[in-house]
């Protein structure tokens, strides 16, 4: 049995749950989140909790079942605490600003670099070398994460670029005279 999809979702208080054949939707204090869930997938309402049950132990639905237990999961945080990824600027000049929600980076280019803030997640730069990105749905705060990393990576000479705060950079050593 699959470690992680046996184990039932709490569902605190003020977070409503409708599940419907192929789709399963929350709905929280921060907003509302829709995920579509493989037909084979069998997601059960009881008394406080979620659980997803599996028909049988083929590899396929082994595979869905974690996968469906820990996406239905994330919704639920979602949907109460939200999700936030950081970022930090390395790089002598390299900044970033906010213009309205969308944000304005400086990181070496002739021009500066606007990236758009889609629904559902919001930007915030407390100092211009730091970013935050928030919002509902892991998935989607990982993806403009990505988008916004993409845009400078960090090098592995000086280390310069955009990385995830947590992220560690392999250095590399440079020409020796």
């Amino acid at each position: 049995m699959s470690r992680i999809g046996k184990q039932p979702i709490p569902v605190p208080a003020g977070v409503d749950v409708f599940i419907e054949p192929e789709l399963v939707r929350v709905k929280g204090t921060r907003g509302e989140l829709e995920e579509r869930v493989s037909r084979d997938m069998t997601v059960e309402q009881e008394d406080g909790t979620i659980v997803v049950k599996r028909p049988t132990d083929r590899g396929e639905h082994r595979a869905l079942h974690g996968l469906t237990r820990s996406l239905i999961a994330n919704m639920v945080t979602g949907v109460t605490e939200g999700f936030e990824k950081r970022l930090e600027i390395q790089g002598v000049g390299y900044r970033a600003n906010l213009r309205g929600k969308n944000i304005e980076l400086a990181v070496g280019y002739s021009h500066s670099v606007t990236i758009d803030a889609p629904d559902g997640i919001e930007f915030e730069v407390p100092v211009p070398t730091q970013i935050i990105v928030r919002g509902n749905s892991k998935q989607a705060v990982g993806e403009i994460a990505a988008q916004i990393r993409k845009v400078r990576p960090p090098e592995p000479y000086k280390g310069k670029g955009i990385r995830y705060v947590d992220e560690y950079v392999m250095r590399k050593v440079g020409k020796r005279a």
